[in-house]
């Protein structure tokens, strides 16, 4: 079941998703003693990230992976893992071994096959935080491109519409199967592409399962959406 929630502002909507999440974390941990959760890039997600890490949470108990992450050389500014490793990472205690980049400066398709090959022995994510781009897209998931319908746990992605073009996501069936999605959304930016979501338009976004929403009222253009 889709479960939508829509605040005053951007700020609220982080907040709350950090709320949310850390909730989630230490019930995962609770019942698990694990817990796998995987990040999103993005402006939007990166105030959640930095609000979670004020929170006092067993660290070392959490393994963090990437929902996509983008070809380009290793602390590249435009890579993923250099915006949570900013907001997140670099301010927890979180051990080394705990961290899952995706190698994505070897190109994307052997990064790829690396990471679905962790991802394999994994098994099943616990929790996995995305955003959503103008266009629908989520990961690095893009309308009409064809690795959304690559059913490899990670997947290279090629001409993807915004820059860099190669980039590597977590396969859709990667995110169907994880036990919670959970995805914020903020800015006028997004208004139509939600409103389609809300319509049932099968936007990459929508296809990814029932998921628990953190959307500002600028995204929703609605008190209630």
């Amino acid at each position: 079941m889709e479960a939508f929630r829509v605040f005053a502002d951007a700020e609220a909507a982080a907040q709350a998703a950090a709320d949310f999440l850390a909730a989630q974390l230490i019930a995962c941990i609770n019942e698990k003693q694990v817990c796998h959760v995987a990040l999103p890039g993005g402006t939007t997600p990166a105030r959640c990230l930095q609000l979670l890490s004020a929170r006092e949470l067993p660290w070392n108990k959490i393994h963090w992976y990437l929902g996509d992450e983008r070809c380009a050389p290793l602390g590249h500014e435009q890579r993923n893992d250099s915006m949570i490793a900013q907001q997140l990472w670099s301010r927890i205690q979180a051990p080394p071994e705990n961290i899952h980049p995706i190698a994505a400066e070897l190109g994307a398709e052997l990064a790829a096959e690396k990471y679905a090959e962790l991802l394999n022995r994994v098994g099943m994510l616990d929790i996995v935080v995305l955003g959503m781009g103008e266009d629908g897209h989520t990961a690095s998931l893009f309308p009409g491109n064809a690795a959304i319908e690559d059913r490899r746990a990670a997947v290279p992605v090629f001409e993807a519409p915004k820059p860099p073009a190669e980039r590597v996501s977590l396969g859709l069936e990667t995110i169907r199967a994880a036990v919670q999605r959970i995805i914020i959304v903020t800015g006028t930016g997004k208004r139509e592409a939600l409103a389609q979501v809300k319509r049932g338009v099968q936007l990459p976004v929508s296809r990814i399962g029932p998921s628990y929403w953190f959307v500002d009222k600028a995204a929703a253009d609605s008190d209630n959406i």
